[in-house]
């Protein structure tokens, strides 16, 4: 019999496992259910180590944002954004800056709709639901144009999202229909799982994604790096995500698990 819950909005297929979910359950949510679960522990015994990639996808996140707060941006687009879970991006740029605005969007009604529950009251932040393969429906949404300025500076987030975009979905010609609406001194924070280490576990991944609603792409780190046209990496460039601008033992690990995710962050000139 299907999970059945207040927080679920109608519509849900609960049997139907969603990588947004899944996510949660790795990072040690409660917004997920029995299929989610089950799938997670597929994904984690084809790729040991995955709480620990999850989690340093997860600090990435964190410094990249900070990094752009103490850059001056304080607005930020938060495409893929999930489930939300502790550390979420409101809550670390308003904790730096509490004039900072935040607009997340996904295709996961469960991550929407719990979103949209915990920024009651929040003027600053709101969640929308979305596909990012309209980036013109996301841009123009009422809600973004209200809390976005976009004749200035934005942070635009893609951490852990491209690689559910397949080639037939043209990434780059995605990523340049949002650059082209950006501001100079905007940022691209994005972060991709790849197989060039552990090409094994990364096939055996991929295969138990193939039987959820979001199949995974892995790409090379040339392919991540192309995704970052038109912007300027800011140093280290595409690295493993504990590799990027690590601040303290948290946000490293020492097996395997800290290849198997690049991240980098570029700034529009």
């Amino acid at each position: 019999m299907a999970e059945q819950s207040s927080w679920v909005p109608e519509g849900v297929n609960v049997d139907l496992p969603s990588a947004a979910r899944v996510y949660d359950y790795l990072l040690g949510g409660g917004h997920n259910f029995a299929a989610d679960r089950e799938l997670a522990e597929r994904f984690a015994a084809a790729l040991p180590g995955s709480r620990d990639i999850a989690r340093l996808n997860r600090a990435f996140l964190r410094r990249a944002v900070l990094f752009m707060v103490e850059r001056g941006v304080d607005q930020f687009l938060d495409i893929g954004s999930g489930i939300p879970t502790v550390g979420n991006v409101h809550e670390i740029a308003q904790a730096a800056n509490p004039d900072a605005r935040v607009v997340y969007v996904d295709n996961e009604p469960v991550a929407v709709a719990h979103s949209q529950l915990i920024l009651a009251g929040n003027g600053r932040a709101a969640a929308l639901q979305e596909d990012l393969r309209r980036p013109e429906a996301i841009l123009d949404h009422p809600t973004t144009r209200e809390l976005l300025d976009f004749d200035r500076p934005i942070g635009l987030l893609m951490v852990g999202v491209f690689h559910f975009v397949p080639d037939e979905w043209g990434p780059r010609d995605l990523l340049d229909r949002f650059r082209s609406r950006l501001a100079p001194g905007s940022h691209l924070a994005l972060s991709h799982f790849t197989a060039d280490t552990r090409p094994d576990e990364m096939a055996a991944m991929v295969e138990v994604m193939s039987r959820s609603k979001d199949p995974i792409h892995p790409r090379s780190r040339a392919e991540v790096e192309a995704l970052f046209t038109g912007f300027d990496l800011v140093e280290p460039g595409v690295v493993s995500t504990a590799d990027w601008r690590p601040v303290s033992p948290g946000d490293g690990a020492e097996g395997p698990e800290r290849e198997q995710i690049y991240a980098g962050v570029g700034r529009l000139p």
